[in-house]
């Protein structure tokens, strides 16, 4: 299996044309607006000058042209309102995992991809907390056009798992501790992982996030995690620590593990209204998630 690097996720930026981001927006982000508002007032861009007019503030008036034309004219601005968008991705190293065509950190680092260019391309500002196995998470603020993404795929690309690894408990419950001081009212906040780190306190911090944001889980899962083993003797574990299970007799206990993930997942976001989207590794990258983006609403 191929580990994605930086030019197949540039190439991405084609795939993300005409997808969107603005599905399911609760009230409070459809308030503040998701692009550039065109309210007339002190902004943050200029937009033209035009006659004074009984009513405007005095404070706008271009001097220089009223000199020059002899009658007062006035600057005219567009304020700027893009929609900070947070990708938070759970990059620990039991990502490196997979039993079909590609490893769930694939999966992850091309989801984030194509949602970052979809982002940018929409005119909303695009920004990252990534954890992996490294010390600390990575912080990209959120930044418009390339200047936001290419940051955020370089990182990605760097802190990919290389080799297999158990699960950090830790990861998630770090990736949203490090975001929350960062969010503002209204962000879109897409959060990736596998969730198999999901606990009570990053369920505690994904109601808060949840609150004032429009909030989405991503969740990167597997085939064999669903299913188990097939019957037989197998070796799993990870290196220098391997040992023998029986795929029939473990399968039971394996799968009710993974119903009780689905059943949290499953009670989270619908407590929470939040949308959850499945992405898996048997399926083709980033065609899935594409055709979700296009949808007007997006379901588990």
């Amino acid at each position: 299996m191929k580990l994605p690097e930086l030019i197949d996720l540039v190439v991405l930026r084609g795939a993300a044309q005409g997808l969107s981001l603005h599905a399911q927006r609760p009230a409070l982000a459809q308030l503040y607006g998701g692009h550039r508002s065109a309210q007339r007032g002190r902004g943050l861009e200029f937009e033209e000058v035009r006659p004074y007019a009984a009513g405007d503030d005095a404070r706008t008036i271009d001097w220089r042209v009223t000199a020059r034309r002899g009658k007062p004219h006035t600057k005219l601005f567009r304020e700027e309102r893009e929609r900070p968008v947070w990708l938070v991705a759970d990059l620990h190293p039991g990502l490196f995992f997979g039993s079909r065509r590609q490893f769930k950190s694939a999966v992850l680092i091309q989801a984030a991809a194509l949602l970052g260019w979809a982002a940018s391309l929409g005119g909303d500002r695009i920004g990252a907390v990534i954890v992996s196995a490294s010390a600390a998470p990575h912080i990209l603020p959120p930044r418009t056009r390339q200047a936001g993404v290419l940051p955020i795929l370089q990182t990605l690309v760097e802190c990919q798992p290389r080799a297999p690894g158990v699960p950090d408990p830790a990861s998630l419950q770090i990736a949203l501790k490090t975001l929350r001081p960062l969010l503002q009212p209204a962000s879109l906040v897409l959060v990736l992982s596998d969730f198999s780190t999901l606990d009570a306190e990053c369920q505690n911090l994904l109601t808060i996030v949840s609150t004032q944001n429009d909030c989405r889980l991503l969740w990167v899962t597997d085939p064999l995690e669903r299913s188990g083993l097939p019957a037989g003797t197998h070796r799993v574990g990870l290196p220098e620590r391997l040992w023998w299970l029986d795929g029939q007799g473990s399968r039971p206990a394996w799968q009710a593990a993974w119903r009780q993930r689905e059943q949290t997942l499953t009670d989270l976001t619908t407590r929470l209204n939040m949308p959850l989207v499945r992405l898996d590794t048997a399926d083709s990258m980033p065609d899935a998630l594409a055709a979700l983006l296009k949808e007007p609403r997006w379901v588990a």
